[in-house]
């Protein structure tokens, strides 16, 4: 006797159903992080892919009311390397709407409003997540980018020592970035503190040691240091 139609039908619909289970799941952290490592080598134009995937991925789950709080996070960071900052602010609104103690989307819309030069908002949003973690720390590598953002928005508005405080705990947090040990050396050469500042741009060139505005400011510096002693 011949297998019937409906034995067919129910064999695909299982198979179908094996198939949705093993078949892994769209992964949009992963896709942004390989973004980041293709940007991290100058790739850029293979980077915008991933991050245009990861934005996909983070939509679609928003579409399908399957969202999840780490949808709305890696969705703005995507948005954030793509720079579309309006909607990471966009975006990142409704994201807290949703989850109000993601502190994360505060530092990442922070830094939007920053590129967007509204600085006032961009101070705030980093405040609220810097004030998250103290009151209650937790692993976030992103803690060190907010302190270097607030530094920035200080130093812009000169007021050079508080931009120092927030430098400090940035390059103590994450030593190994030149420009942000490059950007300390700024604010306390403003402050006319230049033998601090020379050893802020002496850490610059070391981690990078074709750093020619580092490079040109620790003989600016060392031909001020002489000249007064």
């Amino acid at each position: 006797m011949k297998p019937s139609f409906l034995f067919f039908l129910s064999l695909v619909v299982v198979v179908n159903a094996l198939v949705a289970q093993t078949s892994p799941k769209p992964d949009a952290l992963q896709q942004y992080r390989i973004g980041r490592e293709l940007e991290a080598q100058n790739r850029m134009s293979e980077a915008n892919r991933y991050y245009n995937e990861a934005v996909r991925i983070c939509r679609s789950e928003i579409d399908q009311k399957i969202a999840t709080a780490d949808s709305y996070t890696v969705f703005t960071w995507a948005l954030q390397r793509l720079k579309n900052y309006r909607d990471v602010i966009a975006w990142g609104e409704r994201g807290l709407a949703l989850y109000p103690n993601d502190y994360r989307l505060n530092e990442i819309m922070g830094e939007a409003y920053f590129y967007l030069d509204d600085y006032e908002k961009a101070l705030a949003s980093m405040q609220r997540f810097v004030n998250a973690f103290i009151n209650a720390p937790r692993g976030n590598d992103r803690v060190s980018t907010a302190y270097f953002f607030i530094g920035e928005i200080y130093r812009i508005e000169r007021k050079y020592q508080r931009a120092d405080i927030a430098y400090s705990v940035a390059v103590r947090l994450e030593p190994n970035i030149a420009l942000w040990w490059y950007r300390l050396g700024v604010t306390r050469e403003a402050s006319l503190e230049y033998a601090p500042a020379r050893e802020a741009y002496e850490r610059a060139v070391r981690i990078n040691p074709s750093y020619a505005e580092a490079t040109a400011a620790i003989a600016r510096i060392r031909q001020i240091l002489n000249s007064s002693g």
